[in-house]
């Protein structure tokens, strides 16, 4: 049965203008499969037998995108599209980037070269859907699966072993058998793409809809090539009553329980990653992982920073895998000291950590542990309510007030102020400037 998919308007004017002058042209790669999906593509990429020239011809407004690759972007109602030339790669000689394309007049043999089936439809309103390689039935069946020969699309770009990976995240698909084996002995052919690259790749898994399918990849051999210290949580048991998984499939856990934000996702992903280094075994046969969360913190900033994470991402994940385990006394000064050492900023999301952490435990004493979190969830909601100081900058002095009362600046007017915010942190009506001078500061 043919499929109809409605194409936006500036889209279809662009396809019309080119099939008027004579050329083929087609939506094509993920904005079809998203439409066949039911779900609004982000973007509508266009294949064309016109050649960059011939398209700037029929366009009044465009910019040369890529012209050695065969893209041009046509401008049309101030937004740009992506027009790019029917074309067959060259040789791959850095496992990433064709050495060469060469422009084709044939649309199967620029879709032959794409990297799976459900990528490698193309469609238009004169011809319908053109499925050469079976992608709408992998769609329907939920099967990632190469084009054509799984060893030479791999070995022709790396990158595609992570995407595979990410798609299946993404739609909750299974990779087909030869697909995945393809990808797996290849995986070492990863080495060879940049860390950012596998970065995206990654952290696309991570926030997908089943980042515990990052579980194949592992499985594969794959994630030992760019995150072996996951490989080793796959491998280390938790006998223990508080779990019932190993540390990695906790792991995968409680990225799948916690909120779909980056860097939560990412501080779950992470937040054991030092159990293996910390494990040891007790004379009854327990397993503990002391000091884990305090090892974590070196070992996810090296992580992070292996796959060129900016600064602000490394600080506010390796803050919250460092009070991830941190027990909180239930008390109104204890939560405030926490907030201070974790941040404002950051003290929500450790909360969401920490669920998201005893949920994926097992279920002993799983009501205690939910009665304790939301206790703390209550007099943290109490504190923020009631606006009490978290900060120095809500202090109700400063160190002007300081040196005008008398003292000299330097070290001391430091000092007076800690001691003041510690004393607002355990009694936060004390923060009242007449009070804290009269306190802190000898007439």
């Amino acid at each position: 049965m043919q499929v109809q998919i409605v194409i936006p308007e500036q889209v279809n004017s662009i396809l019309e203008s080119l099939q008027k002058a004579g050329y083929e042209a087609y939506v094509v790669g993920g904005c079809v499969r998203d439409a066949l999906l039911g779900r609004e593509p982000h973007d509508w990429d266009i294949t064309t037998s016109a050649l960059p020239m011939e398209v700037k011809s029929v366009f009044p407004r465009t910019v040369d995108t890529g012209l050695q690759h065969g893209t041009v972007t046509v401008l049309c109602g101030g937004t740009g599209y992506e027009v790019t030339t029917f074309r067959v790669d060259g040789v791959y000689e850095d496992g990433r980037h064709p050495k060469e394309v060469t422009f084709t007049p044939s649309l199967k043999e620029d879709l032959r070269r794409r990297d799976f089936t459900i990528n490698a439809m193309a469609y238009n309103n004169e011809r319908g859907l053109v499925d050469l390689f079976g992608g709408r039935q992998d769609l329907e069946n939920g099967i990632i699966r190469a084009v054509g020969d799984p060893v030479q699309r791999f070995t022709e770009d790396a990158l595609r072993i992570m995407r595979a990976i990410r798609f299946s995240a993404q739609l909750g698909y299974e990779i087909d058998p030869e697909t995945l084996k393809a990808a797996s002995a290849l995986a070492p052919n990863l080495r060879r793409i940049s860390s950012e690259r596998i970065r995206e790749e990654l952290e696309k898994t991570l926030l997908s809809d089943r980042p515990d399918l990052l579980r194949t990849a592992w499985a594969a051999g794959i994630t030992k090539e760019f995150i072996p210290e996951f490989d080793r949580c796959m491998e280390t048991d938790q006998i223990n009553p508080h779990h019932c998984y190993t540390v990695g499939e906790h792991i995968l856990k409680g990225v799948s329980l916690v909120r779909r934000d980056r860097i939560l996702r990412l501080t779950m992903f992470l937040h054991d990653i030092a159990k293996p280094v910390c494990h040891t075994v007790d004379e009854e046969g327990i397993d503990h992982f002391r000091g884990h969360a305090e090892v974590g913190v070196s070992l996810s900033k090296s992580i992070l920073q292996r796959l060129k994470y900016d600064n602000a991402t490394i600080r506010k994940v390796t803050t919250l895998v460092k009070y991830h385990d941190t027990q909180i006394r239930l008390t109104e000064p204890a939560v405030r000291k926490a907030v201070v050492n974790t941040g404002t900023d950051l003290f929500p999301l450790l909360l969401e950590v920490k669920q998201a952490d005893f949920l994926s435990q097992s279920t002993f004493q799983r009501g205690e542990k939910q009665e304790k979190f939301d206790t703390l969830c209550d007099i943290y909601k109490r504190i923020v309510e009631r606006g009490d100081c978290l900060s120095l900058k809500e202090l109700a002095v400063n160190g002007s007030d300081l040196i005008a009362a008398g003292v000299k600046p330097g070290r001391e007017v430091g000092n007076i102020l800690a001691g003041m915010f510690e004393e607002v942190l355990n009694v936060p009506e004390h923060n009242d400037k007449e009070y804290l001078l009269s306190r802190f500061v000898t007439a």
